[in-house]
């Protein structure tokens, strides 16, 4: 067995264990401050109906659940009466809240993946496990009071379990594709900059609204992260919209009969998935992307088209001149100038060029020379090795070979899906 399965695998029991133990808690023992357990569960589950609309691959698609699941686990009094419901009750609030506002994306089909889920149960543990029994104990107001320090405390697990959450994502994803660590991990804090630090600053705000004003505090502080999330929603849709822009013009090389239907798409997903292999980070991987997308998009601009729009086979000077014609038509569309670089410097020597530019030379290469079958694959994979004294780059055309070896572009999106 793989050891990513074992990993996915331990994951999924840790959380499945957890919400039985917490489920089970509960139903023996009975549900403490039952009016608090509703109005969480509530806010958890109108969290979670609010995702619709949410991009494909976002990685907080429903952060008013998320920041309502972090203040339940960090609430200590309700309008000053002491709350005891304690870390298993917590998860099991959190599982349940989720479990309900899911149902409707699911009878859909667009329901959140199991790894959201849980990482969630995990997440909210952790807070819990890391608040509720000091604070039952007394420890926290002996040593803290209840002013200023203790809302710091708040802050300060908060961002440990963000951490502890951004830890797990990259862990989880390094399991499914095989991607070096340190660029996931890195990927994951620096999301945490956006909407993040808004569901941590929430649900911190919502567990001392609550404990100061009682649980009418809840809607109120629910707005100002639904507003975030409306807004959040519309730049992401712009950003589609662009990308879906760009891809419009990478087909025009096919509309126009310069390269082979899906040529751009396939040169671009496995660039991505090169791009990752090496360590690059969620914005360069983006410039990486859309250079590859319109990597060809120079040949419009031929006079007599490329035969099979196959530009690894032209000599290098013809190439280098392709590169340049591709590199002027992208400055004028308007796209980020980084990559119209990546797109006229793609037929230089690769020691002269940036890393995006290694891999598209490298990516499209290969696609102009695989071909359909496995043995003309390992043909076109042996005709790179060979060119890497000047014209691909070893490390490269070696992560290509891995990333092909994995199954592809496909088997790595189809990972990250799962």
């Amino acid at each position: 067995m793989r050891p990513g399965v074992l990993t996915v695998g331990a994951v999924y029991g840790a959380a499945l264990l957890l919400s039985l133990a917490g489920f089970g808690a509960t139903l023996w023992y009975g549900v403490d401050e039952p009016g608090n357990a509703l109005a969480f569960g509530t806010l958890i589950a109108l969290g979670e109906l609010a995702r619709w609309g949410a991009v494909p691959g976002e990685r907080e698609a429903a952060p008013l659940a998320a920041a309502g699941a972090l203040a339940y686990a960090l609430l200590g009094t309700d309008a000053g009466t002491a709350t005891t419901h304690g870390v298993l009750q917590t998860v099991a609030v959190v599982v349940a809240g989720a479990l309900a506002g899911i149902v409707p994306h699911l009878a859909r089909g667009h329901g959140p993946g199991a790894d959201h889920l849980a990482r969630r149960v995990l997440t909210v543990a952790f807070a819990a496990l890391c608040f509720q029994p000091l604070y039952n104990s007394g420890a926290v107001v002996e040593y803290l009071g209840e002013g200023p320090s203790y809302a710091l405390f708040l802050l300060l697990l908060l961002c440990l379990t963000a951490l502890c959450d951004a830890v797990l994502a990259a862990l989880v994803l390094r399991a499914r594709t095989g991607f070096p660590y340190g660029p996931l991990l890195r990927d994951e804090l620096r999301a945490l900059l956006g909407i993040g630090s808004a569901v941590c600053a929430t649900g911190a705000v919502m567990a001392l609204g609550v404990a100061a004003a009682g649980l009418w505090a809840l809607p109120v502080l629910a707005v100002p992260l639904l507003l975030t999330q409306v807004s959040f929603r519309r730049y992401a849709a712009v950003r589609t919209v662009n990308r879906q822009t760009i891809a419009s013009l990478a087909r025009a090389t096919e509309i126009a009969g310069c390269t082979p239907p899906g040529h751009a798409r396939r040169v671009a997903a496995l660039s991505t998935a090169v791009g990752r292999e090496l360590g690059l980070s969620g914005p360069e991987l983006a410039v990486l992307e859309h250079a590859a997308l319109m990597h060809d998009i120079g040949q419009l601009s031929l006079v007599d088209p490329v035969e099979g729009g196959a530009t690894a086979l032209l000599p290098a000077e013809e190439q280098r001149r392709i590169a340049l014609l591709g590199g002027e038509v992208v400055r004028r569309t308007g796209v980020a100038a980084a990559v119209a670089v990546v797109v006229e410097r793609q037929a230089d020597p690769y020691r002269d060029q940036p890393l995006p530019a290694r891999i598209v030379r490298a990516v499209n290469a290969y696609d102009d020379l695989a071909g359909d079958g496995a043995g003309a694959a390992l043909e076109a994979l042996e005709r790179l090795r060979l060119g890497t004294a000047r014209d691909y780059h070893p490390d490269v055309v070696e992560c290509l070979a891995r990333v092909l070896a994995r199954g592809g572009a496909a088997g790595v999106t189809s990972a990250i899906a799962g």
